[in-house]
C-alpha cells in the first residue's frame, strides 16, 4: 500500500495527443528550425527584405537567390562554425556560473505527484543585470564597436545554428536519460504524463522527464528546465536587440527612435519576467511539461531569434516614429501591460488572502475541489484576461517597423526617398513595401496562436480537475481571452 504521505505517481497508459500528435510534432521538430533559417535569409542586409527575387518568382533562379540572401560561400558547411559554437557554449557556461556564484533565494516548488518538493535557486535577475552591466561598460568604453555587438551581427547565422544544435542535443540527451527514471526515485525524478506516449518523435518533442537535473563540475546541480526558462534565451533576446542597435549606428551613423523604443520595451518585458522568476513554479511548463524539444528549442532558439526580428529589420531599414508615433505605440503598450499586471496581481492576491480589502468584493464559484474561481473583477471579464493584456503588448513590438519591406541598392543610384548608409548603399521600400511585414509582424500572429493554444490546454486541464463546476464557471464567464469577441 502506498504511504499516505505520498501521492501515487500518474499512470501513463491512456494518452491524448497535443500539437497534432506524432505528425504535428514531427513537423514542428524539423520545420521550425527551417523557418528560422528562412527568416534569416529571406529578410537580410545584403539585398532586401524580402530578397528581390522572391518578389518575382517567375524569373527566380537558385544562383541569383543565393547571391541575394547571403548564402555562405562554402555552402551548408558555412551555416556553422566551430569557433562560434565554442563561444556560444561559453555563454551558456558563463550563465551557469553566475547561477551558482551570485546570491540567490532558495524556494520550494509545488508538491510533486510523488509527495515531495524540489528546491529551486532563483537569481536570474541579478545574473541578467550583472551581464548587462558588463555590456553597458563595454559599450560606454568602445561604443558600437564593442566586440560582443560586432561578433553577434557578424556571426548571426552561425550563432543561430549553434543554438539549434544545442537545442537538439539537449532534447536528445534528456530523452535518452529519461529512461533511467524509476518509480519511487529518492531524488524525486518523475516522468511527465504528456511525454510518455511510447511514440519516439512525440515524446522527444513533448519531453519525457518532468524535472531533469544535472551536476556540472565546479558549478553544481542545475534544474535544467527552470534554468533554461528565463536565462540564456531570454537574456539572449536582449543581447541580440542591443547588437542590432549598435549595427544600425555603425551602418548609418545614427540610432532611430523606433529601434530604441522596441529595444527598451522588450528589455523591460524580459527583465519584468525575470524579476518575477518565482512565479514560473506555478506555470504549466514547470508543473506539467517534460523537458523535450518543445522547451529546449522554444527557450534557446525561438524566443531570442524570432522575437528579435523587429530590431533585426530596423538595423537595416531605420524608421522614424516621431513624438506622435511614439505616443501611440506607448499608449497601446501601457494598456496591455496594465491589463496583464493588474489582472495577475488581483488573482495572486485573491489566492493568498481572499479577505484582503482589494479583493474582498470579488464574487466567486466555490468548487467541489475546494478551489474558488473568480467570477467578477478582471477575471469576470474573460477567463484569461491576462492573455489579452499580454497579446496587446506584442503590438508595440511590431508597429514601429511600419509597413515593412525594403530593397538595398548600390551606392550612387540616387533613388528618390532613399536612406543612405555610410558606405553609400541606398535603402528604399519600393515593391518590397508591405511584404516585410511577414517577418516583422509575424510575432503578433504567432503569439495569438500560442495564447489560444495555451487557453485550450488550460481549459482541458480545468475540465478534468473541476468537472461540472468548470462548465458552470464557463456559463458565468463566457469569454476566453478577448472580451466580447473570443
Amino acid at each position: 500500500m502506498t504511504p499516505k504521505s505520498k501521492k501515487s505517481e500518474p499512470a501513463h497508459g491512456a494518452h491524448s495527443y497535443e500539437f497534432g500528435g506524432p505528425f504535428g510534432t514531427a513537423a514542428i521538430t524539423f520545420g521550425l528550425p527551417i523557418l528560422c533559417y528562412v527568416f534569416t535569409f529571406a529578410c537580410n542586409d545584403v539585398s532586401g527584405c524580402p530578397a528581390p527575387s522572391l518578389l518575382n518568382p517567375k524569373t527566380l533562379s537558385v544562383e541569383q537567390l543565393k547571391a541575394e540572401v547571403g548564402w555562405p560561400e562554402d555552402g551548408v558547411w558555412g551555416l556553422a562554425s566551430w569557433k562560434v559554437t565554442g563561444w556560444t557554449i561559453a555563454y551558456y557556461l558563463f550563465s551557469a556560473l553566475l547561477y551558482r556564484i551570485l546570491p540567490a533565494t532558495e524556494v520550494e516548488g509545488t508538491e510533486l505527484s510523488s509527495g515531495g518538493r524540489l528546491k529551486y535557486r532563483f537569481n536570474a535577475f541579478s545574473s541578467a543585470t550583472f551581464t548587462l552591466a558588463i555590456c553597458l561598460a563595454g559599450t560606454i568604453s568602445m561604443g558600437a564597436e564593442f566586440p560582443l555587438w560586432t561578433f553577434i551581427t557578424d556571426n548571426y547565422l552561425q550563432i543561430l545554428s549553434a543554438n539549434i544544435m544545442i537545442a537538439y542535443g539537449l532534447a536528445t540527451v534528456f530523452y535518452v536519460r529519461s529512461f533511467s527514471v524509476k518509480p519511487g526515485d529518492p531524488q524525486h525524478r518523475l516522468l511527465a504524463a504528456g511525454g510518455c506516449s511510447g511514440i519516439l518523435i512525440y515524446d522527444f518533442y513533448m519531453g519525457r522527464e518532468l524535472n531533469p537535473r544535472v551536476t556540472i563540475p565546479f558549478i553544481g546541480e542545475i534544474d535544467i528546465k527552470e534554468w533554461m526558462e528565463l536565462r540564456p534565451g531570454m537574456l539572449g533576446w536582449v543581447l541580440l536587440n542591443c547588437a542590432f542597435v549598435a549595427k544600425q549606428y555603425r551602418t548609418f551613423g545614427f540610432v532611430s527612435d523606433s529601434i530604441v523604443f522596441t529595444s527598451v520595451v522588450q528589455t523591460m518585458y524580459v527583465l519584468d519576467g525575470i524579476f518575477m522568476e518565482p512565479a514560473i513554479l506555478t506555470t504549466i511548463d514547470i508543473i506539467n511539461d517534460g523537458f523535450g524539444f518543445m522547451l529546449s528549442f522554444g527557450d534557446l532558439v525561438w524566443v531570442p531569434f524570432i522575437y528579435s526580428q523587429q530590431t533585426k529589420y530596423l538595423s537595416t531599414h531605420p524608421v522614424n516614429l516621431g513624438w506622435l508615433g511614439l505616443t501611440g505605440v506607448s499608449a497601446i503598450l501601457v494598456t496591455g501591460f496594465s491589463i496583464f499586471r493588474l489582472s495577475n496581481s488581483q488573482k495572486n492576491t485573491f489566492r493568498t488572502n481572499p479577505n484582503d480589502p482589494r479583493v474582498a468584493h470579488i464574487s466567486y464559484l466555490q468548487t467541489k475541489t475546494g478551489s474558488r474561481l473568480m467570477t467578477s473583477g478582471w477575471w469576470g471579464i474573460a477567463r484569461h484576461i491576462n492573455y489579452f493584456g499580454d497579446w496587446l503588448q506584442s503590438w508595440p513590438y511590431a508597429l514601429p517597423t511600419g509597413f515593412a519591406g525594403y530593397t538595398i541598392l548600390s551606392a550612387g543610384t540616387g533613388a528618390e526617398g532613399a536612406i543612405t548608409a555610410l558606405d553609400g548603399r541606398e535603402i528604399v521600400q519600393g515593391p518590397a513595401k508591405y511584404w516585410g511585414m511577414i517577418f516583422t509582424h509575424f510575432y503578433i500572429v504567432y503569439f495569438a496562436v500560442l495564447l489560444i493554444h495555451r487557453d485550450g490546454r488550460d481549459d482541458e486541464k480545468c475540465a478534468k480537475k473541476y468537472g461540472k463546476d468548470w462548465e458552470t464557471y464557463k456559463s458565468i464567464v463566457k469569454y476566453k481571452i478577448v472580451p466580447g469577441i473570443y
